[in-house]
C-alpha cells in the first residue's frame, strides 16, 4: 500500500478539471448489464471502485473496453448471473448490479458487500424493493441468492429508510424495474444528481421513466433495451473538495467542470463563512478565493438538495482553521466522524458527542502521522496536511483511491508538495 507525504504551507494557485463523478459512474457500468448491445461511457473516472466495478463486469462475462476516460461494455447473451465474493467484498456500491442482473436474468448471486465501515449501510431496502416486485430473496453462505421465476412485476414502492431516501437503493429498483412487467412508481426516492444521471443514461438506453430529480419516480417497463452512448456528470464531491482546498490555502482557484446546480448547498455554506464562490455565466466553471476575515459555520447534513454527508468531513478540516466555534451534525451517517481524532493528532479542537462535532478554530495544525478511516476523511485529513505547519504523513491511501482521481497529481499541479510512496510498514489490506 501507498502513503501520502504531504508539506504543509505552500499555497495553491491556478485551474485543474474536475473528473466525471464516482458515485454516478457505478450504477451506469452496472446498469450496462441491462442490454446486449455496446453502450459507450465518457469520463468514467480512474478510480479503485470503478476499476472494481469493471472487473466485476468482466467476471460476468461483459466485454469491457477502457481508454482515456471513456469505458465500452457488451453484455453477450449468456452472461453469469453469479458474481465473485473476491470482487464485490471490496466495494459496497457492487449492490448495485442487483437491479440490473435481475431484470436481465431473473436471477443472481451477490455476495453481501463490503466497503468502508462509517456506520451501518444495511441492505435491507434493497432486499425489500425487488421482492416488492416478486422476487424470492434467501442468504445463504454469505451471498444473497434471488430469483423470479415469473419475472418481475411493476408495483408501488416506499424506499424511504431510517437516515432518509436511499440513493442506491433507488437506483437499483430502477433498473430493475425498467424492464418489469406494467409500471412501478417509486416514492420516497432519492433526488441526488446521481439518480438523474442514471435515469438520463438509462432512458438514452430506450427506458421510460419519468420524475427523476423528484420524490416520485414512475417507470414504465419495456420488453428491450439498446445501446447508447453517455457522459458521466462532474463529481461534485471531488469540485466541493477543491473548493475547500481553495478556502483553507490558496490565493485563488478555478475549477473546470462543474456544474452549479449541483454546487448550491456547498457553495453556499462558504459564501455564509465568508469565502469567495463565482460561477461563470454557463455555471461550468467555478472561482474560489479564502476569505479576509472567515467566519465559523453550521452542518446539518441532510438527503440532496441539503448539505451532503460526503462533504462534512472536509468542512470540518475549514472549520479547524477557522475563528470560532463551528458545529456540524451528520443525520445521515452519525458515526462518521473517524476523521476527528486524526484531526486532532494534528492540533485541532474537536468534541464529538452523538453525531455532532463542535469545533473550536486553533491558529495553526501541526504536520504529524495520520491514519485515513474512509474515503471522505481521508480528503479531510489530505486538506489539513496542505494547511499545516510541517510534515504530514497519511497512511491507507488506498482509501483515498477509491473515489479521487489522481489526487496527488492535481495537487501539484496546482504547487501542493506532495508525494506518493510505498508505505513500508502497513498492514495489507485484506487485515485491515
Amino acid at each position: 500500500m501507498d502513503k501520502l507525504i504531504v508539506e504543509g504551507g505552500h499555497k495553491l494557485s491556478g485551474s485543474i478539471n474536475i473528473s466525471g463523478s464516482k458515485n454516478a459512474s457505478l450504477p451506469i457500468l452496472a446498469a450496462a448489464l441491462l442490454t446486449d448491445e455496446p453502450v459507450r461511457i465518457s469520463r468514467v473516472p480512474d478510480v479503485s471502485d470503478t476499476n472494481y466495478m469493471l472487473q466485476i463486469l468482466s467476471q460476468l462475462g461483459a466485454s469491457v473496453e477502457r481508454s482515456s476516460g471513456t469505458v465500452r461494455i457488451e453484455s453477450p447473451e449468456g452472461i453469469s448471473s453469479s458474481a465473485s465474493y473476491e470482487q464485490v467484498r471490496k466495494m459496497r456500491a457492487s449492490i448495485c448490479l442487483l437491479g440490473p442482473m435481475m431484470a436481465r436474468m431473473k436471477r443472481c448471486t451477490l455476495p453481501l458487500p463490503g466497503g468502508c465501515v462509517i456506520g451501518d449501510r444495511p441492505v435491507d431496502l434493497h432486499v425489500r424493493a425487488i421482492q416488492a416486485l416478486g422476487a424470492r430473496v434467501r442468504v445463504k453462505g454469505g451471498n444473497l441468492v434471488i430469483d423470479a421465476p415469473n419475472g418481475l412485476v411493476g408495483t408501488t414502492v416506499d424506499m424511504r429508510g431510517d437516515s432518509g431516501p436511499t440513493v442506491l437503493g433507488t437506483d437499483n429498483l430502477m433498473m430493475a424495474a425498467v424492464l418489469a412487467e406494467g409500471t412501478t412508481v417509486i416514492e420516497s426516492a432519492a433526488r441526488e444528481p446521481e439518480v438523474v444521471d442514471l435515469a438520463n443514461f438509462l432512458n438514452k438506453m430506450g427506458a421510460r421513466i419519468e420524475g427523476a430529480g423528484s420524490r416520485t419516480i414512475t417507470i414504465h417497463g419495456v420488453e428491450r433495451l439498446h445501446g447508447c452512448e453517455h457522459t458521466v456528470i462532474p463529481d461534485r464531491i471531488e469540485a466541493g473538495t477543491f473548493m475547500v482546498a481553495a478556502a483553507m490555502v490558496s490565493d485563488g482557484l478555478t475549477l473546470n467542470r462543474v456544474w452549479r446546480p449541483h454546487m448550491k448547498a456547498i457553495s453556499d455554506l462558504l459564501v455564509e463563512c465568508g469565502h469567495t464562490v463565482e460561477f461563470n455565466e454557463e455555471g461550468t466553471t467555478v472561482y474560489v478565493a479564502p476569505a479576509k476575515n472567515p467566519r465559523s459555520g453550521k452542518i446539518l447534513t441532510n438527503p440532496y438538495p441539503g448539505y451532503p454527508t460526503d462533504m462534512q468531513a472536509q468542512m470540518t478540516a475549514l472549520f479547524a482553521l477557522t475563528p470560532g466555534i463551528s458545529v456540524v451534525k451528520d443525520t445521515i451517517f452519525p458515526q462518521r466522524f473517524m476523521h476527528c481524532s486524526e484531526l486532532k493528532r494534528m492540533g485541532a479542537n474537536i468534541k464529538v458527542d452523538n453525531g455532532t462535532a463542535i469545533i473550536t478554530g486553533v491558529e495553526s495544525l501541526s504536520g504529524a502521522p495520520v491514519m485515513a478511516s474512509d474515503l471522505r476523511a481521508s480528503a479531510a485529513l489530505v486538506l489539513a496536511a496542505l494547511a499545516a505547519e510541517g510534515t504530514t504523513e497519511i497512511h491507507r491511501l488506498y482509501h483515498i483511491d477509491r473515489g479521487y482521481e489522481m489526487l496527488d497529481e492535481k495537487l501539484m499541479s496546482l504547487g501542493a508538495k506532495v508525494s506518493r510512496v510505498l508505505d513500508l510498514d502497513a498492514v495489507p489490506l485484506e487485515e485491515s
